[in-house]
């Protein structure tokens, strides 16, 4: 069975200036009757806050590309839509880490996310800076646990004698931009600008199944 169609959907709305245009961001599974409920409930969602619903319906699949959540991403930035809502907070991302790193980002834009299933996540209320603080001292954790896992494997190796040369370059970089998709939840675009590597090669780097140690440039296959 094919990956299925991922879309968007513009739902009612002018685009007239003024209007308030929020994502109804849903990442679909095989069971589309799961979806049914959490798309009434986005909607109502929208309604209560005033917001003229545009959905994001993605079709999950085991790639790791997201093309909806990118172009959803994408209208972000370019201030065509002024909020993101989900159906719960692990819909964003399928880790939490990368989860919490897309409400980081969205909030830099001035674009609050709201949750039917964590109300508490709304980064528009008044306990805003203390969620943004927290998810801050998470996503931070997250990245010293990454740095601590790097360099015991380096004193690892040293300690039993393995040589330790240099990787090329573009091999480091493409390593490095991988583990920020794979470990940080970041976009491959976003990866990949950070280390100056192609997208599309970082893409069909992380497809072949490549992992790679960038600190040690121990390459491995996942199967």
């Amino acid at each position: 069975m094919g990956r299925g169609l991922a879309h968007s959907v513009p739902v009612g709305g002018t685009g007239l200036s003024g209007t308030k245009r929020a994502a109804l961001y849903l990442r679909v599974s095989t069971d589309r009757q799961a979806t049914g409920n959490q798309s009434v409930d986005l909607h109502q969602l929208a309604a209560a806050r005033g917001f003229t619903p545009v959905v994001y319906e993605e079709t999950e699949s085991a790639a790791k590309a997201r093309p909806v959540f990118e172009r959803m991403l994408a209208d972000v930035r370019a201030g065509r839509i002024q909020a993101v809502l989900v159906w719960a907070l692990d819909r964003l991302h399928r880790s939490m880490p990368g989860a919490i790193n897309t409400v980081l980002e969205l909030d830099h834009l001035g674009v609050p996310v709201m949750s039917v299933r964590e109300p508490r996540l709304d980064t528009t209320g008044p306990v805003r800076s203390l969620l943004v603080a927290i998810f801050g001292w998470v996503a931070e954790q997250e990245r010293t646990r990454l740095i601590e896992r790097t360099r015991a494997g380096l004193a690892r190796a040293r300690a039993q004698g393995k040589r330790l040369g240099r990787p090329r370059a573009s091999q480091f970089s493409l390593a490095s931009a991988a583990a920020l998709v794979t470990s940080q939840g970041w976009s491959i675009r976003k990866a990949a600008a950070e280390w100056k590597v192609g997208a599309s090669t970082l893409g069909e780097y992380l497809r072949a199944g490549c992992t790679e140690n960038p600190t040690l440039g121990g390459t491995s296959r996942t199967t």
